[in-house]
């Protein structure tokens, strides 16, 4: 009899690998039954990683879009599946042992049948808890192996992972091929020995189609036994994103595979659902070059769902690099130029940190050291000149151990800086924090929610929360969309389409407050982190005098502003990525 490959469209990633936002709430209630109409979906892909955080930023409740989105899934009977990063939860950084225990006992009465669960580093020490708390909350615990490819992930260092998620209790395995880099045949060499020493897991495959590579790992893992393989649909398929369903079931039937069949009429109908999302303000977030697959991407290894991030980070320091290289006597780089050059020095690097897979936050952080090195090399300083504090933590092992060895000029820099190495349990350094929550919410007035589903999204994402319950997410979101559908209408040579500006920063006021100024010409950068989600401080906020407000790139150098006096922030103007003129007013403090 044939064996039979069930299909996950991962709805949710879909969006996650194109642009910024997800649909609202409203928009996925109306493409569920479309979606359940083409009958060829076991499992569906309905939030986790971003979701619930980009909810929270444009001013929706992300619990009710949870609820309202597994809904039709639980009735139809279609598994739904969550992504979560294990120490870092639903965010960027490490979340406490408590929030990270509440998490599926919140989504699980949400209707959320699997929690996916990866560690970008494959720590095991990292996804022991998610798998405990997951099965504890009564969910299905799929634990993802972060695929990539280097001398380090070889399919004995997979095996010897798998063998430990088994130990902990893990019901299925994840290959998490998230930038498409695994070959094909070594894919299916590690699902055939998963399958045949732990016959009972599931296996699903997950892989990105930037590289071209994903295709013919699907039909590998497959005829070496593997169960689901998750898909996309256009115009969210390819690319820097997910193969189409139509092709991969079109392809495994042939090769033998009992499939189902696809109802083309809902399946148009979902395309025409997911432009039209796309054309009311999601499509301002989505870079044209994520439509476009690359092979250059098989030697660096990033990942498709940060390459609309990276490209507004290369676009910031552009300028800055052919200033320094005309100071130099060198030739301009272009932009093409220059991405390439990026790749090549991510590709360079990456075994100087110790290999680790270039999957979220990790390969930010990779990509985040990789262009402060071009910035550095173009002003004729040494690599690794800057390194942001996020990206030291992986460095110095505090997100959990590196694949492999780092480099011993990375060490040295290290012990230079009197920076010390941890080999201590990850979790151990985010201790319990619930009770502060709960205090808050009890301070503020606010309902815990059903199911404790509100404290759970305040304990998970306290600053977008925060903004979100006092109304200043909307209002932010709504006059950054304003922005974008005037700059994509009338665009200037200052506003390349899709970068977003402050919004009308000189005519707002708080006249008994003081001024925060740019002390430069340049592009405001948040925390230092060049993600593209990032938000300016919550108003509220206490500053020390002399403490760092913001940093703006400018054409010579990171230029620090700082507090010139202790107080609150009142509000801020300026987004991420915002081009400021020295002398303009950033925010105020009191």
């Amino acid at each position: 009899m044939a064996k039979e490959v069930k299909f996950s469209l991962v709805y949710r990633d879909m969006w996650q690998s194109s642009g910024k936002y997800q649909p609202r709430v409203d928009q996925l209630e109306k493409i569920a039954p479309v979606i359940i109409d083409m009958g060829c979906f076991d499992r569906i892909e309905t939030n986790g990683g971003a979701f619930e955080q980009v909810n929270l930023m444009y001013g929706e409740n992300p619990n009710r879009a949870v609820r309202a989105w597994t809904a039709p899934f639980n009735r139809a009977g279609i598994q739904t599946h969550m992504l979560e990063r294990a120490l870092n939860g639903l965010r960027m950084y490490g979340v406490p042992k408590d929030v990270r225990h509440l998490m599926p006992k919140v989504k699980k009465a949400q209707g959320v049948d699997i929690m996916r669960s990866f560690c970008g580093l494959n720590d095991p020490r990292n996804l022991e808890l998610s798998v405990k708390y997951a099965k504890e909350a009564g969910m299905i615990s799929q634990a993802a192996l972060s695929i990539t490819h280097s001398p380090v992930h070889t399919v004995e260092y997979y095996m010897g992972i798998v063998d430990k998620l088994v130990e902990f209790g893990a019901d299925e395995i994840c290959l998490k091929d998230m930038a498409g880099v695994g070959r094909p045949a070594t894919l299916g060499r590690l699902v055939n020995q998963i399958k045949t020493k732990y016959p009972h897991i599931v296996v699903q495959y997950h892989g990105h189609t930037g590289p071209g590579l994903s295709m013919a790992s699907t039909l590998m893992v497959a005829q070496a036994g593997a169960d689901v393989i998750d898909c996309a649909i256009e115009p969210l398929s390819w690319g820097m994103v997910h193969p189409d369903v139509i092709s991969v079931q079109a392809m495994l039937k042939d090769a033998g595979f009992l499939v189902k069949d696809i109802n083309m009429e809902a399946y148009m109908a979902a395309r025409r659902l997911t432009q039209e999302f796309m054309d009311d303000f999601l499509g301002l977030y989505i870079n044209p070059s994520n439509r476009i697959s690359t092979s250059l991407l098989v030697g660096c290894g990033l990942p498709g769902g940060m390459m609309g991030s990276m490209m507004t980070d290369l676009r910031g320091v552009h300028g800055a690099i052919n200033m320094a290289l005309k100071k130099a006597g060198k030739p301009e780089v272009s932009f093409e130029e220059l991405t390439v050059q990026l790749f090549q020095e991510v590709e360079y690097i990456w075994p100087m940190l110790g290999y680790p897979p270039l999957v979220t936050p990790f390969s930010q952080y990779t990509k985040n050291i990789a262009v402060m090195n071009l910035l550095a090399m173009a002003q004729g300083k040494p690599r690794f000149s800057q390194i942001d504090k996020d990206s030291w933590s992986m460095i110095l092992g505090r997100a959990g151990r590196l694949p492999g060895q780092l480099a011993p000029e990375i060490v040295e820099l290290a012990k230079k800086q009197g920076m010390e190495f941890y080999d201590g349990v990850p979790q151990d350094a985010y201790p319990n924090a619930l009770p502060e929550y709960i205090k808050e919410m009890e301070q503020n007035g606010w309902d815990r929610g059903q199911d404790d589903e509100e404290l759970f999204e305040l304990a998970m994402h306290d600053r977008q929360y925060r903004d979100y319950k006092s109304g200043i997410a909307k209002e932010r979101f709504n006059k950054e969309v304003a922005q974008l559908r005037a700059e994509k209408t009338a665009p200037t040579a200052s506003a390349p389409a899709g970068q977003t500006f402050a919004p009308n920063y000189l005519n707002q006021s708080h006249p008994k407050s003081e001024p925060l100024v740019a002390t430069a010409d340049g592009q405001i950068i948040w925390e230092l982190d060049f993600d593209s989600r990032s938000v300016p401080p919550t108003p509220g906020r206490q500053y020390r005098e002399g403490e760092t407000f913001c940093t703006i790139q400018a054409s010579y150098a990171l230029v620090p502003v700082t507090t010139q006096r202790a107080g609150r922030l009142v509000d801020t103007c300026v987004p991420q990525g915002g081009r400021v003129k020295k002398g303009d007013t950033l925010g105020w403090i009191e």
